[in-house]
């Protein structure tokens, strides 16, 4: 379903680093690496370190957060979901972010941390798809926490919550 957000596997040391990230979370070694949003025409959404990209879907394996995708608006139309993705098209990555991401989960004081988190100048999958549902009036999180402070496992444990 157009808009829906997708959770995969990244293998290799990059899969690894993001699993190490991710447990630094308190999220443990979570099986879902990446996050990205579907789009009407076969299409995705997906942070990458060249910047966000939309693209046809090429993965095999996908976790469909089909209890977060309720939490879209029921009137959205395919245009705005490509209005928005067009619109997050091209934010830069930045692989800081998962240490921004730690040092708030262990407390460490870093000035501007929560600015960098909440940052939308720069974003890794996870932040980029919950961005797009911000953008489109959906909060995934309800708990309070800091606006961009999410995973990939942040995601999937908060769409086993909402099922």
């Amino acid at each position: 379903m157009p808009g829906m957000i997708g959770l995969t596997q990244i293998t290799g040391d990059v899969g690894a680093g993001i699993r190490f990230g991710q447990w630094l979370n308190g999220e443990g070694f979570a099986n879902w690496e990446h996050a990205f949003v579907y789009l009407p025409g076969n299409l995705i959404l997906e942070a990458e370190p060249g910047g966000a990209r939309i693209v046809p879907l090429n993965y095999e394996t996908v976790y469909w957060c089909t209890g977060i995708y309720k939490l879209l608006p029921p009137a959205t139309t395919a245009t705005e979901l490509g209005h928005v993705a067009e619109s997050l098209k091209g934010t830069p990555y930045s692989f800081l972010d998962y240490a921004y991401l730690a040092a708030h989960r262990l407390h460490i004081p870093v000035p501007g941390l929560k600015n960098e988190i909440a940052s939308d100048g720069h974003m890794i999958c996870s932040q980029l798809a919950d961005e797009f549902y911000l953008r489109l009036s959906a909060h995934v999180f309800t708990d309070n926490r800091w606006p961009g402070y999410v995973t990939p496992a942040g995601l999937y444990n908060r769409d086993l919550q909402l099922k």
